[in-house]
């Protein structure tokens, strides 16, 4: 089941997400989250944008959300968005089902949001992430060569992007 998340599912989105922080260098945090600090961030989210949670058995399994892809106004039109899974999870398109989700919740608000395009942004290599993201409608938009820095390796990150039927701004 896919529902809109909520603050009282920060704990289970910590446990997701904090797997990746300590263990893979898809994240560039350093230090795991705390549930309190997820908490705020789905709070500060879910004002504009949407954040769901995929839910098996009543355990959220995988989330993803659309957040503001960069502060300055003139980017108010363009979202990023994230999608994580539990990693004990094996190829079931939950990924795929939450994506779907996710776009139809930002298109049902472009009357409003006028939101033109969605980025993706991958740490390299990420095979699932970069096959996700491309199943889903996006194209590669760009490529940045050792970006990032985490656990003694530097690490690329692709940028994909998927463009929207949008309103005139």
């Amino acid at each position: 089941m896919i529902r809109p998340a909520l603050t009282s599912d920060a704990a289970a989105i910590c446990e997701i997400y904090n797997y990746y922080v300590e263990n893979t260098l898809i994240s560039f945090e350093y230090e795991q989250v705390s549930v309190e600090t997820m908490q705020q961030r789905i709070g500060k989210t879910t004002t504009k944008y949407p954040w769901l949670v995929y839910e098996e058995q009543g355990i959220v399994i995988a989330y993803a959300y659309a957040n503001l892809w960069k502060e300055r106004d003139a980017y108010r039109h363009i979202l990023e968005t994230t999608v994580y899974a539990s990693h004990t999870m094996t190829t079931k398109g939950v990924g795929t089902q939450l994506y779907e989700g996710l776009f139809d919740s930002i298109e049902k608000h472009q009357s409003t949001t006028r939101i033109k395009s969605l980025m993706g942004v991958i740490a390299l290599p990420n095979d699932a992430s970069v096959a996700l993201h491309k199943k889903t409608g996006f194209v590669e938009a760009g490529y940045f060569k050792q970006v990032g820095y985490k656990f003694d390796q530097w690490i690329d990150v692709a940028y994909y992007q998927k463009d929207l039927q949008v309103l005139q701004a």
